[in-house]
């Protein structure tokens, strides 16, 4: 193209040189292979690694490649090309598993399987890339070219891809190009959200049980499926009934529903949701623990809206603002790093996805997570979600500059018009209490939640445990020094973020009283925990020097916790950390605790003078407020609400509560100390305080005041209460908060279509020691080579995962089956389920985040192991639930039970997805009762048998399904 720069690189010549690429590495476990213009080639270890640190080499994330050789991290390189890098340039926003199977599925190539295929995929997937570039119809090639001009002239060094992108950009003719810019400044380019009249409050016309079989089936069509499930129809219309209209205040519509995996629940609640939301143009919410599940809805609404631009109108994923790039945020970065501070090639690659996201969610949207961890960068550096969203409520709202194209302003005002709205359990209870909480002072709610009328919350067996995390309160260094952040700013150099000064400075500037109120809170947090409050309170050298009242009293914790705990548990080197009653109370604990509630009362006061005059500027000057200022005032009061009228409050019910309540624990409530440890050091101090019953709260806040609630999982009911003469259902009331109800829920249970019977297998393992570490990794590396890979390890422990996988890696890489492992490998939980799930033969290890949010139908997932059984650990907040919710007696015994018994029934269901998946389900603990298998589906039939003899069932049930 006449007058453009051309990137070129000085060795290579001719018309196509951007397509000579260098070798291409892969390194799956045991022998590496490489491939280059002469073919594909196993190599060894040595060799491998004299390719990954001499020569120009492509490979396929480059940390992950460096700790296999066993290297460390490497820095971004010229001569390290990531292809993963590349793809995430060429296809913004798409999804690929950071693999070298994951590359080439995401091209529709078929899966590479052993070393030398990867190795030849990746060259493949390369040369593909680069010519998707060339292509003259690909969209976009003058912004693409844009930015990679500046990529070639970045300060830490020009991008490895950046002269073979823009050879391959300028293949083709380009038009001229209308922006001259940089590239990196995503946020000015940009559509901007536009103010909407209110939709006003749902109506109450009623969706009976026809009207949910008829959009059933009309869904079942759209999907391709043209008959419709009995069971699954049978389910959509009893899930009618939570879109009913309730007839008196208070009394809501609750149905609890069990569906047996395979039943259709998506589908079957959508139905009656869809047909509610159209009748009363309001919006249905479905509410999910995992982000996994989040996606699938998203992604199965396309059976209802199956044009695009309708579907983004009508279904909006809403999550908490800690979710979304923050434009602001990202605007400083790359100011930063074009200044050499800072990564500018990550940086730019997020631009890049900003301009192609959906919604800018980077936590389980489309952002691709493993993009930070490709090569070594400073953490502070990384264009990650931990720096580029709004992780500390630092939101300037109407003041930013990007405010008119903020994805989370464009989420909530979308799901303010939208049908169906898909949050996380965490953020309806959060913003349903912080709501509830403005509506009895008689102030405006927040307006995110102020159409949470009619809610499913799917994977409904985790409702207890959301509701008990959203509800808690806890005292501790980092919390309290997020909170000085927050007030006071950035103190430490080169630090980005804004105080309270920052954000709201201008707007109280001529109301002196709102402005002392102001300069009092920064000058009270001063009280606080600064940084490094672990290294003052508990250094190495043992040379405390703890700064304020509430590093003291956090010190004197320390002190009980160190004298009411044996040593090993209260060591750093303790894998869960450790805890202790807080009563009785040490003297210094009780004494540091009165300076500590001081200072919070301190903070406390003017934060609250300072809402009031926020709440008077509102309510006196809304005829001359500008709509910018209004939502700044407002964004602020949402901040300062939370932080003025729950947090500090909480806190100091906590210590008021040690001082004045003696050795009498208040019956509602745990209050402990605990330790937080990392990397063999004391990370975190805190008291904390939860709700024995969460459900309390919960039905408080959330399940009183609307209008219908589905709570749906496949783990609902206990056939062991219904066995002993009581309704299977009692638990389910218990731990979701409908027990307590004035009208008593509806209960609905609806089997699995599956043929356990003849596609499962559930076995105990009889002669393995649960306690030692190379018998379950010999025991584990048998039955995964008899299943021929598709595996998933499941166990209570990282300690015990990591010993397991140091044993278990050589032996399944001879065979040619990838291991991955969860607190091992330097990727987030979601890729790794994202690599297992696309290389059919590799392994998984993982902890209970793994069990909760593995979806893999097929073969990629045919046998899951158990190291022992999943009992709840003993902790003093759970000794205490179990006190009140079952006794001292077999009862209490009977709620460990019920806990057990639904991780492994969750477990379980992971294992069989599809009616013709085959799947065995292994528990490596000879002592597991029998009675903990009671919640699994009829067929599954429980056998106890030695190892050798379940390494042949597996063989031979698997067949041609498993080893191959």
């Amino acid at each position: 193209m006449p007058g453009e720069s051309v990137i070129t690189h000085p060795s290579v010549t001719g018309a196509e040189a951007w397509l000579a690429l260098p070798p291409a590495l892969a390194v799956p476990p045991g022998a590496g292979a490489i491939c280059d213009d002469e073919g594909a080639r196993k190599i060894g270890r040595g060799a491998a690694e004299g390719a990954f640190t001499t020569a120009p080499v492509m490979v396929a994330h480059a940390s992950l490649t460096a700790r296999r050789l066993g290297l460390a991290p490497p820095p971004r390189s010229s001569d390290i090309l990531d292809v993963l890098e590349l793809y995430a340039f060429v296809r913004p926003a798409r999804f690929c598993a950071p693999s070298p199977s994951g590359l080439a599925l995401a091209l529709g190539l078929p899966e590479p399987k052993g070393a030398e295929a990867q190795a030849e995929a990746l060259r493949h997937a390369a040369g593909a890339l680069l010519r998707e570039l060339a292509d003259p119809a690909y969209p976009g090639r003058e912004e693409a070219f844009t930015l990679v001009e500046t990529l070639g002239r970045a300060p830490s060094g020009a991008w490895g891809w950046a002269w073979r992108v823009s050879g391959a950009l300028q293949h083709n003719p380009m038009r001229d190009r209308r922006y001259r810019g940089s590239g990196l400044d995503a946020w000015s380019r940009l559509p901007e959200w536009e103010e909407e009249a209110p939709r006003g409050d749902a109506g109450s016309a009623p969706v009976d049980s026809e009207s949910a079989r008829i959009r059933l089936a009309k869904l079942l069509q759209a999907s391709g499926l043209d008959e419709t499930r009995p069971t699954q129809s049978d389910y959509a219309a009893e899930a009618a009934y939570a879109f009913s209209p309730r007839n008196e205040e208070g009394r809501p519509r609750v149905l609890l529903a069990e569906a047996g995996t395979g039943t259709g629940k998506t589908l079957g609640y959508l139905a009656p949701a869809s047909v509610w939301a159209e009748r009363n143009q309001g919006a249905a919410w479905v509410s999910t623990y995992t982000r996994a599940l989040q996606r699938q809805i998203d992604r199965e609404s396309a059976s209802l809206w199956p044009d695009p631009v309708e579907r983004k109108r009508k279904t909006v994923v809403r999550k908490g603002r800690e979710n979304y790039l923050c434009l602001l945020n990202l605007q400083d970065m790359v100011q930063a790093a074009q200044l050499g501070n800072g990564d500018l090639i990550g940086l730019a690659l997020t631009s890049r996805w900003a301009l192609h996201t959906r919604d800018g969610d980077m936590t389980g949207g489309d952002f691709p997570g493993w993009l930070p961890g490709l090569f070594a960068t400073p953490q502070s550096n990384q264009a990650s979600a931990a720096n580029l969203v709004d992780r500390r409520g630092e939101c300037v709202h109407a003041a930013c500059p990007h405010y008119r194209t903020c994805f989370v302003e464009k989420t909530i005002r979308a799901s303010r018009r939208a049908d169906l709205v898909v949050a996380n359990h965490a953020l309806v209870m959060t913003q349903a209490a912080f709501d509830g909480a403005r509506s009895a002072r008689g102030l405006k709610q927040d307006g995110e939640t102020a159409a949470l009328k009619r809610i499913v919350f799917d994977e409904g067996h985790h409702l207890f445990d959301a509701a008990d995390s959203a509800f808690s309160a806890c005292l501790s260094g980092q919390e309290a020094a997020e909170l000085r952040r927050w007030i006071r700013g950035p103190e430490g150099r080169g630090r980005r973020g804004r105080g309270l000064e920052q954000r709201l400075g201008d707007l109280v500037g001529d109301d002196s009283a709102a402005r002392k109120a102001l300069q009092d809170a920064i000058r009270a947090a001063a009280a606080f925990p600064g940084e490094g409050i672990s290294g003052r309170i508990a250094p190495p050298s043992g040379e405390v020097n703890p700064v304020g009242p509430i590093e003291q009293f956090l010190m004197a914790a320390l002190e009980q916790i160190r004298a009411r705990t044996s040593e090993a548990a209260s060591s750093a080197s303790s894998e869960f950390g450790t805890e202790c009653a807080v009563r009785p109370a040490t003297e210094p604990l009780l004494e540091t605790a009165r300076g500590a509630a001081q200072a919070i009362a301190a903070l406390e006061a003017p934060l609250l003078a300072l809402a009031r005059h926020l709440e008077d500027i509102l309510d006196e000057e809304s005829a001359e407020l500008e709509p910018s200022a209004r939502a700044r005032i407002e964004g602020a009061l949402r901040g300062l609400d939370r932080r003025a009228r729950m947090t500090l409050p909480g806190w100091r019910s906590m210590l008021a509560a040690l001082q004045d309540g003696g050795d009498e624990p208040d019956p509602d409530f745990v209050d402990w100390l605990s330790v937080e440890t990392a990397f063999g050091r004391i990370h975190d101090v805190a008291l904390r305080r939860h709700w024995i019953d969460p459900t309390v709260p919960l039905e408080a806040a959330v399940i009183l005041p609307s209008h219908g609630v589905l709570v749906t999982s496949a783990t609902l009911s206990d056939p062991i209460a219904a066995a002993a003469g009581g309704d299977q259902f009692d638990m389910a009331r218990m731990r979701t908060g409908s027990a307590r109800l004035i009208e008593a829920p509806r209960t609905l249970k609806v089997e699995s279509p599956f043929d356990y019977e003849a596609n499962s297998r559930v076995i105990v393992v009889t002669d393995v020691a649960k306690d030692d570490p190379r018998q379950t990794a010999a025991a584990m590396r048998e039955l995964f080579l008899a299943a021929g890979g598709g595996s998933l390890g499941l166990f209570t422990a990282i300690r015990r995962l990591k010993a397991v996988y140091e044993r278990l890696g050589p032996d399944l890489a001879k065979a040619g089956y990838p291991l991955y492992a969860q607190h091992v490998d330097p990727l987030e939980v979601g890729a790794l389920v994202d690599i297992f799930r696309a290389e059919q033969d590799s392994c998984l290890l993982g902890t209970d985040a793994v069990r909760d949010g593995v979806d893999v139908p097929g073969r990629s997932l045919r046998l899951l192991a158990f190291d022992r059984v999943p009992w709840p650990r003993p902790d003093l907040l759970h000794k205490a639930r179990r006190l009140k919710f079952g006794g001292e007696s077999a009862a209490g015994r009977g709620y460990d039970d019920s806990l057990a018994r639904a991780r492994i029934a969750q477990a379980f269901g992971r294992l069989i997805r599809r009616a013709d998946d085959k799947g065995v389900f292994v528990m490596l603990d000879a002592a597991t009762p029998t009675r903990l298998f009671a919640s699994l589906p009829p067929g599954a039939e429980v056998m106890r048998m030695g190892l050798v003899e379940a390494v042949e069932l597996t063989k031979g049930f698997l067949g041609e399904s498993g080893a191959e």
